[in-house]
């Protein structure tokens, strides 16, 4: 981890940053993106001043907690393709989008700007989010089981209407259902 400058951060002041970090995860998840930043830097155990430096705006802590818990999702892929067959492995990485989307940060808010921007606001987000999922589809495609004019890009859509439509814990069984329904609308009849 390197600071604003390029130079590696001191032990400190990363660990600091990890800290505000796992915290605004937390609370961002208990009480929405609109939580109070102060709060974050006292649960952390840090002063403001070192939130604000790590973190200048809420924005850029909210973007920051995005993609550390976007990076723990897409990170999952190729454990999922190690150990399950493609469609499964598909199919578990779904779920673990909706819960990604819907709980832990509640990030319904973020996913409708990023759709409504085209999802080009954050470029290395977009660019982890479009990995993960083509390495996902092009490993059902190469094993027959997932067709292959299935694009990264219409899956997220796909899944981000799922988080949206369906996200709320109460509607758990229906975001189960649809994506069952998309996943079987992407394969193919060798899938077993």
């Amino acid at each position: 981890m390197t600071s604003d400058t390029g130079r590696p951060l001191r032990a400190d002041a990363r660990r600091n940053r990890e800290k505000i970090l796992s915290t605004a995860i937390r609370v961002f998840a208990e009480q929405g993106l609109d939580a109070r930043l102060h709060r974050i830097a006292e649960e952390a155990g840090v002063g403001t001043g070192t939130l604000y430096r790590n973190f200048p705006t809420r924005e850029v802590l909210i973007e920051a907690a995005y993609r550390s818990e976007l990076s723990r999702l897409c990170d999952f892929v190729p454990e999922l393709l190690a150990t399950l067959p493609p469609h499964e492995a598909l199919r578990v990485w779904m779920g673990r989008f909706i819960d990604y989307a819907t709980a832990r940060l509640g990030m319904a808010d973020t996913l409708r700007t990023f759709v409504d921007c085209g999802f080009n606001a954050c470029g290395h987000s977009r660019r982890l989010m479009m990995t993960a999922l083509t390495s996902l589809l092009n490993a059902g495609s190469a094993a027959g089981t997932i067709r292959s004019d299935i694009g990264a890009a219409d899956m997220f859509v796909a899944l981000t209407g799922v988080a949206l439509a369906s996200g709320k814990p109460e509607q758990r069984q229906q975001a189960e259902r649809l994506l069952d329904l998309i996943l079987n609308g992407c394969a193919t009849d060798q899938r077993a």
